[in-house]
């Protein structure tokens, strides 16, 4: 038996607009409204999950899930850079960025590494991976990346090459822990 696990990005938000790191901000209309719509799109549901974040939250109610909160699959913490935007960051610490982007291990904003974050979330795939039937968890852009990039057994620095944007769709088929990537898009 096998697991079809599908990930959905949060839908758009004022820092995804504006190119800014999150801090807990609600969806935008726009965001909730192609949400709403996308709702009609997905197939049979058996399980929902959705990060306790407001955004995941509401983008879950958007799509009619009855979605249980799970602290795995949270965004990524980008500490003292959260709620501002990569350009203020750049501004004032070029080093830091650069740093950031070219070490999966580094977290000069405080917060989490991409490497935390992998290992955050590989033991809740492995789990997810052994399950059955049909399952949807609504996330993060970064928590979408890290599961490609575990799914694929892929070199942490592969994170940056995945582009996932707001309400971006993966479906994964696990068996016995083991994941294929079937499909990417919005």
């Amino acid at each position: 038996m096998s697991v079809i696990l599908t990930l959905i990005c949060h839908a758009s938000t004022r820092a995804v607009r504006d190119a800014a790191f999150p801090a807990d901000e609600p969806l935008d209309p726009q965001g909730h409204a192609k949400a709403s719509a996308l709702a009609a799109t997905l197939r049979r549901v058996d399980t929902a999950w959705s990060s306790p974040s407001p955004r995941a939250r509401q983008t879950a109610a958007a799509l009619g899930l009855d979605a249980i909160a799970d602290p795995v699959l949270r965004d990524i913490d980008y500490g003292a850079w959260s709620g501002h935007s990569l350009a203020e960051i750049e501004a004032v610490a070029p080093d830091a960025v650069a740093s950031w982007l070219t070490d999966c291990s580094a977290k000069p904003h405080g917060g989490e590494s991409i490497v935390d974050l992998l290992h955050r979330l590989a033991p809740w795939l492995e789990t997810v991976g052994k399950a059955e039937g049909r399952i949807v968890a609504v996330t993060h852009t970064a928590v979408v990346r890290a599961a490609i990039t575990l799914s694929l057994d892929a070199n942490p620095m592969s994170f940056w090459r995945i582009d996932a944007g707001p309400l971006c769709q993966v479906r994964l088929r696990g068996n016995a822990g083991r994941w294929t990537l079937l499909t990417m898009g919005e």
